[in-house]
């Protein structure tokens, strides 16, 4: 089975089954937003959970917290990215399309389409352009304030620092984590719910003595931590790898960062990414962590941020099945929607109807 033929059998069965429809469906749709059906919306709630209870419930050094959506603009000031979260974007003077600089596959993909028609691509200057979704805030029109949807969640755990160790007995190493939405203005949403404008993320920000010997030790516990537990949920260790990221393509606050990646159709694709954020955020918002003796120091931060849709989408990829015959999804219990289907063996006698709920409800 070809990749794109493959991809076209899961975006159908997920829709045709109800895991994921298109968003805004019988309005034309809305480009990279998604919805959940009833069995993709257990599927979610499912991964989420196991999620929660690996990285909150089932640790001492690990507290949980919810942060709001819509942030005061500082936040987003100070954490860098109103002038850093940027992507470089050229635009195709034939079709008007734009496309990230930075990502030549891509331009060149364009390129060849161009060309089956017999046009040539011209393009002009990059130029950058904000990822951050802008919104407005206020009753009064001219009179309301400038706010962005949050493009991440992890200024969430930042923000709450202080509030965090202050209100638990948590001591340094220990970890903040969150599940939540987040949004962007991505230029080309894509390969189905991989590329989202509107995409949920689950976070742990684990904050660590500003030692190297700590942040290397704990940079590596997590990478190992990560990745047992996808295996551990089903995901073939031959379809996965670590890929380190270049100097020239890290995130303004990372250190040095490795991403999970997933052997997909439309090839090797980062699902979770470990940061070492060092001590980025923290001394941006001016926050600090003092020791029994009076020491006060910043800690640093080793981050893991794995998008909750994309390792949806990697699931089920990971889990067709298709022998010719019939089509099934091979999925771990703990993540399926369904667990156990009772059918009495005839549908119009009461009494089978009976026995058959009667085991259903002991289940």
């Amino acid at each position: 089975m070809s990749d794109t033929v493959l991809m076209e059998k899961i975006t159908a069965l997920c829709k045709r089954r109800g895991f994921i429809y298109p968003g805004s469906d019988i309005y034309g749709g809305l480009t990279g937003t998604w919805d959940y059906g009833p069995l993709g919306t257990e599927f979610k709630r499912n991964l989420k959970n196991e999620w929660w209870k690996s990285m909150v419930q089932l640790r001492e050094d690990v507290v949980g917290v919810d942060a709001a959506i819509m942030m005061n603009p500082e936040v987003w000031k100070a954490s860098g990215h109103l002038e850093a979260f940027t992507d470089p974007l050229v635009e195709c003077m034939v079709c008007h399309e734009r496309f990230r600089s930075d990502k030549p596959q891509e331009t060149h993909a364009h390129e060849s389409k161009h060309a089956l028609k017999g046009e040539k691509v011209e393009w002009t200057t990059p130029k950058r352009f904000n990822l951050l979704v802008e919104a407005e805030l206020g009753v009064v029109e001219g009179e309301k304030q400038k706010i962005y949807l949050r493009g991440e969640i992890t200024q969430g755990a930042f923000v709450n620092f202080e509030n965090v160790v202050s209100s638990t007995r948590v001591k340094i190493p220990f970890g903040i984590a969150q599940i939540g939405k987040a949004f962007r203005n991505e230029i080309t949403p894509g390969n189905f719910t991989y590329r989202s404008r509107e995409f949920e993320q689950m976070e742990l920000e684990f904050f660590v003595k500003p030692e190297e010997t700590e942040g290397n030790k704990w940079f590596e516990y997590w990478k190992q931590q990560r990745m047992n537990w996808y295996i551990s949920l089903g995901m073939e260790k031959d379809k996965l790898r670590f890929r380190k990221h270049e100097d020239n393509e890290r995130a303004h606050y990372a250190k040095y960062a490795e991403d999970i990646e997933f052997e997909a159709p439309f090839g090797w694709s980062e699902f979770e990414g470990i940061h070492h954020r060092g001590d980025w955020d923290l001394s941006r918002h001016k926050l600090g962590y003092m020791i029994e003796s009076g020491e006060k120091f910043t800690p640093w931060v080793i981050e893991t941020s794995g998008g909750v849709d994309r390792s949806i989408l990697f699931f089920l990829l990971n889990a067709y099945q298709d022998d010719g015959k019939r089509v099934w999804l091979k999925i771990d219990p703990k993540l399926a929607p369904y667990k156990v289907a009772v059918f009495p063996l005839l549908a119009n006698k009461e009494e089978l109807v009976e026995k058959a709920k009667g085991i259903y409800n002991v289940l």
